[in-house]
């Protein structure tokens, strides 16, 4: 599962970079410890392959439920079966996205003990996290952007600490998850699969992020 991420992008100048959005004047704040129902940061593109970035709720609603609370249960979609569940379907074919994230964590459980880590590219970019998303309007007419993240197995790095984690794609990959002229379901299934363990590492942080009310670079602050 993925359950809680850090953005700490102060401009625009990294995502226009590598995501090649448009959006020189795009306005975002770092964010160190951002957990399911905030507000988060994702790209898209549309038919005309331009990309944008917006906030979108993290916890997708589909277009036919009733109450907002079941994105709270839709934070992850697992990738082996994301073409299949009825909620993500519609979504693979014409509603996908990307996260932009410095990192994500993730918690050893031992007993009772859970220990946080913090996950990050060796490469010093940001990662890109595959997203599905989702327009919902609520009972009182507005209209509310939603997503979820794909998981897959975890690789060797965080098998000793959870057996899953977040999709990431590469630069060649993310042009594919987001070109929406056509729709190959095993091509896009295929990519859904666990990052190579060694572009990325990891370390423990203080229990400190646990609570998704702490902000800021003490969240991923190396523990001496």
């Amino acid at each position: 599962m993925c359950g809680r991420i850090a953005s700490n992008i102060s401009g625009a100048d990294q995502l226009i970079a590598q995501f090649l959005i448009d959006q020189p004047s795009l306005d975002i704040l770092p964010r160190y410890n951002i957990a399911p129902s905030q507000p988060v940061l994702n790209i898209i593109q549309d038919e005309i392959a331009r990309r944008t970035a917006t906030f979108m709720r993290w916890g997708l609603i589909p277009s036919w439920a009733k109450d907002a609370a079941i994105g709270n249960r839709m934070i992850n979609a697992r990738g082996e079966t994301v073409a299949e569940k009825p909620a993500y379907r519609s979504a693979l074919r014409r509603r996908r996205c990307i996260i932009p994230a410095t990192g994500f964590y993730e918690w050893e459980r031992k007993g009772k003990v859970k220990t946080p880590y913090h996950f990050y590219l060796r490469s010093g970019e940001l990662m890109a996290l595959a997203g599905l998303w989702e327009t919902w309007i609520s009972p009182a007419g507005d209209e509310v952007l939603s997503f979820t993240i794909i998981t897959t197995a975890a690789n060797e790095l965080l098998r000793p600490i959870h057996d899953r984690m977040p999709v990431l794609l590469g630069r060649e990959q993310v042009e594919i998850w987001l070109d929406h002229s056509h729709y190959d379901q095993a091509l896009l299934t295929s990519l859904l699969v666990p990052y190579p363990p060694e572009r990325m590492a990891a370390y423990q942080v203080s229990t400190y992020v646990n609570s998704p009310a702490n902000e800021g670079p003490k969240c991923i602050a190396p523990v001496a």
